[in-house]
């Protein structure tokens, strides 16, 4: 995901102490911002010291900002005049301050330092999710744009920012890379220069004791691209994994640049990070050192961050309008790579999308035009899944020569302007020649899916031709739908599509010979709630449940906190303990946790289903959902020991698609989802047909 889609949301959050500036009202604003900053910083992570003076132009006679409470302001002045800056308010960790200015166009000089808090790397992916302080330390720094750590300028503005740290360290921020001193002897510190010259809508800074490799991209028409890896020593002596990383990510550019655009920034950084991040900013990706040991990492997740550089930071995100950033990444990156894999492989993932929607409690749907970020579960199924196969449904709809002339027409219009869903509609519509109101409106505005079924199918005789009728109904307001459906002959079958707007309407279509079923959308390219036969119990369901239950079937005071501690990661909303007797009552998620042989003692008790082949026995645990009694929604955590459970703490909410997995330790063994079937209508003949 894009930093800027999580952490920058924080100082909206300010404007009721007004400590941040005003969002753009309109999509499609043009932004050549007159706000300037210029900072000239030395951050010493050992002692978490840092001292900063910061120049800045705001535009505005009267301005406010805020800084983080750790960070002291020693003086300020406006042409080397002294001027007082007033506070005016706090919220959490954030202080404002306010400043009159002699005239809007006025230069402000502000001197500050501070002692930074530590770096927290107990902070599992949820909690940085949710927003961090600065944070420094000798194994790593980390100050986030929206942590207070500089004073904001505007909503928009360029910058130009000087680092200075340790000699043994390595500091960098977005942007063009201008100057770069390293150390020479002992004593020495490291300095940089970074400028941004487009509008930016914040600064992160990274700090660590890196060893940088680097490679040039030739780039049409302008200067070659600078591409770097900023790797802990453990990761740069991984045979060949810096020069991999190197040429995966100029491949992704060359890629992207065909199907978009030009790259629109002078290089890109793949920088390793002590936290369990994986952050997209403008020229880099801020992802943790151990998800970087990952093969599968370079073949997912840094094109996804590497494709953030066209949508969400080279064309902005109207936030007040919804974030169409992360479902038009997630469909040209993970979705695209699925499709180039095999047909089956990206069946797969919608089936992941729609699943994960349909185990969302229905009080916990928004609408897509309300996502804003991925803070938990629920609205990563929305933001992500749903608009991702928004534009799988686009593209079927409109063709993939109007798609992809849309996507280009879209980065032409709005690069490096503040965009929204308005902005795409209208370049899509000039792409394909339709009008395309109804489309986005009934998926954008409405927080549910539609739920569709064949109420009969029946063929009778027409004149010279053999007619197949469809009763298709669905839940009402009804939705506009072009509905994929496929003929099954016995033999062969036939893929065709009919469109309805009703919540009951009949369609009759010409076939061939006679057809015995019908099935509905099986290759699921529509967004809609799936049929219960489709929907095998997965972990999101758990994840995401409102009021979750947890049942432990052990008395050894070990295993219990042990329990208890994955209870707590696991679930997003902290779970009601139940004893034994009160689990045939619960009607909502209950996570049935203990040893082996406790877990099928307390299942036999119960009379649920017996510990399943699959997964068995195997590794240190098995998690797996019991399927066939969703009257009582029992997912199990059978463990070896203490230790086991505790394995499970960090790679175990990140499985919420799945049905079962078998561990060992921390590593997941096998995973997967309970098997489904198609549901397939009947064919009956008319009399006479």
């Amino acid at each position: 995901m894009s930093l800027s889609q999580t952490l920058r949301l924080l100082l909206p959050l300010l404007l009721a102490l007004a400590l941040a500036l005003a969002t753009p009202a309109a999509s499609a604003v043009a932004v050549p911002p007159a706000a300037q900053l210029a900072l000239e910083l030395t951050l010493d992570p050992a002692t978490r010291r840092l001292a900063v003076i910061a120049t800045l132009s705001p535009g505005e006679q009267n301005f406010r900002f805020a800084l983080h409470a750790s960070l002291h302001i020693a003086r300020a002045s406006v042409d080397g005049q002294p001027i007082a800056l007033r506070p005016v308010g706090k919220q959490g960790h954030l202080r404002a301050w306010a400043a009159r200015l002699p005239t809007a166009d006025a230069t402000l000089r502000i001197e500050y330092e501070g002692t930074l808090p530590a770096l927290d790397t107990r902070l599992d992916h949820r909690q940085v999710l949710h927003g961090m302080p600065p944070m420094a330390a000798v194994e790593g720094s980390f100050l986030p744009s929206g942590s207070g750590w500089y004073p904001q300028p505007a909503a928009l503005f360029t910058y130009r920012v000087g680092l200075s740290v340790p000699g043994d360290q390595r500091a960098l921020v977005a942007g063009r890379l201008f100057d770069e001193q390293l150390p020479v002897s002992a004593g020495d510190r490291y300095r940089a220069g970074f400028e941004f010259a487009h509008p930016a809508d914040g600064i992160d800074l990274m700090a660590g004791p890196w060893i940088v490799r680097e490679k040039t991209m030739p780039s049409d028409g302008a200067a070659p691209l600078r591409l770097r890896t900023y790797f802990t020593r453990e990761l740069d002596e991984m045979a060949g994994l810096s020069d991999a990383y190197l040429d995966d990510t100029a491949a992704y550019i060359e890629r992207y640049g065909r199907e978009i655009g030009a790259y629109p920034f002078s290089g890109f950084s793949v920088v390793a990070s002590p936290l369990p991040t994986g952050f997209g900013m403008p020229t880099l990706t801020y992802l943790g050192a151990e998800v970087l040991k990952l093969p599968f990492i370079r073949a997912t997740s840094l094109g996804h961050e590497i494709l953030h550089n066209w949508w969400g930071n080279g064309v902005y995100v109207d936030y007040a309008r919804g974030n169409w950033a992360e479902g038009l990444t997630t469909f040209m990156a993970d979705y695209a790579y699925k499709e180039s894999e095999s047909a089956a492989a990206a069946r797969a993932m919608r089936l992941g999308w729609l699943r994960d929607f349909a185990a969302l409690p229905a009080a916990s749907r928004q609408t897509l035009r309300s996502f804003r970020s991925r803070t938990h579960g629920a609205a990563a199924a929305v933001g992500y899944g749903k608009a991702a196969m928004l534009f799988v449904m686009l593209r079927d709809l409109v063709g993939e020569q109007s798609f992809r002339a849309g996507l280009q027409l879209f980065w032409q219009q709005q690069r490096f302007r503040i965009a929204g869903w308005d902005d795409l509609q209208r370049a899509f519509e000039q792409a394909s020649g339709q009008s395309l109101t109804l489309f986005f409106r009934q998926w954008l505005e409405r927080d549910g899916a539609p739920e569709l079924k064949i109420k009969s199918a029946s063929i009778g005789t027409g004149p010279g031709a053999t007619l197949l009728t469809i009763e298709v109904t669905q839940n009402s307001p009804a939705y506009a739908l072009r509905v994929p459906i496929e003929v099954d002959h016995g033999q062969r079958s036939q893929s065709r599509a009919i469109d309805i707007e009703h919540v009951q309407q009949t369609v009759s279509l010409t076939v061939d010979g006679s057809p015995q079923h019908v099935v509905l959308d099986p290759q699921l390219r529509l967004w809609r709630l799936l049929d219960a036969a489709q929907l095998p119990p997965i972990l999101r369901q758990w994840i995401v449940a409102r009021e979750p239950r947890l049942l432990q079937v052990s008395s050894l005071p070990e295993l219990r906190a042990a329990a208890t501690a994955l209870a707590a990661r696991v679930f997003e909303v902290a779970p009601r303990e139940i004893p034994p007797g009160a689990l045939r009552n619960s009607t909502t998620p209950v996570l049935l946790v203990g040893l082996h042989a406790e877990v099928d003692a307390a299942l036999a008790a119960t009379g649920l289903p017996p510990r399943p082949p699959t997964p068995g026995q195997r590794g240190s645990a098995q998690v797996w959902t019991i399927a066939g009694h969703p009257e009582v929604p029992v997912a199990v955590v059978s463990a070896r020991d203490a230790d086991a459970l505790r394995a499970l703490l960090r790679p175990l909410p990140h499985y919420g698609s799945q049905s079962w997995l078998v561990f060992d330790g921390s590593r997941a063994l096998a995973r997967g989802v309970w098997p489904i079937a198609d549901e397939a209508a009947p064919v009956s003949r008319l009399p006479g047909g």
